[in-house]
């Protein structure tokens, strides 16, 4: 069932910031890459893990001027539960649940080298969740659509079918508005 490992399905290439930033940074950076955590590291080491619940938590304690003076490693959790990448996923499952934690830095001799979370576990074994295997192959053909829809279509100009300056598809070998598309 989950007899792969940590390494097989980690990202390999999580987002990191150094401990030292200031919360709005980390903030920004969030944002910015779309991401509920960061990983606070040192010369290539993992010092901290700091998440969005942490800004949010230091946000209401302090003032918002003071997101600008509280560092990121003043706030992260000084234990921090880690992983190694030969470890299986079952393995990190049980670690998972047993701490509550939904993300686990993997770490390498002494290195991180990786982040393994919940989502990347149900996006490789999706059937450890039965109900989840079935809205995993509707999200794959969704994405599928949508890569074939974005291939094909091409961007504003002139239908050649109708003449009217519109968003444009290939159709037939042909780049034709969608009105125009709809009607064959």
């Amino acid at each position: 069932m989950t007899k792969g490992l940590v390494s097989d399905i980690m990202t390999r290439d999580p987002i990191t910031i150094k401990s030292r930033s200031n919360l709005l940074d980390c903030a920004k950076k969030m944002v910015q890459k779309k991401v509920g955590c960061l990983l606070l590291i040192e010369k290539d080491r993992l010092v901290g893990i700091i998440s969005h619940k942490d800004i949010l938590w230091a946000l209401i304690k302090k003032s918002s001027k003071d997101l600008l003076s509280i560092r990121a490693i003043d706030i992260s959790p000084k234990k921090i539960a880690k992983i190694n990448p030969t470890n299986t996923i079952e393995e990190a499952i049980r670690k998972m649940k047993k701490l509550n934690f939904k993300k686990l830095p993997v770490i390498y001799k002494n290195k991180l080298v990786g982040l393994i979370t919940v989502k990347d576990i149900l996006n490789f074994n999706p059937e450890i969740y039965p109900e989840l295997e079935e809205l995993s192959k509707i999200r794959e053909e969704a994405n599928k659509l949508k890569r074939i829809k974005k291939r094909d279509q091409i961007s504003e100009g002139i239908c050649e079918e109708c003449g009217n300056y519109d968003i444009l598809n290939k159709f037939n070998g042909t780049l034709i508005c969608e009105t125009c598309q709809n009607s064959h």
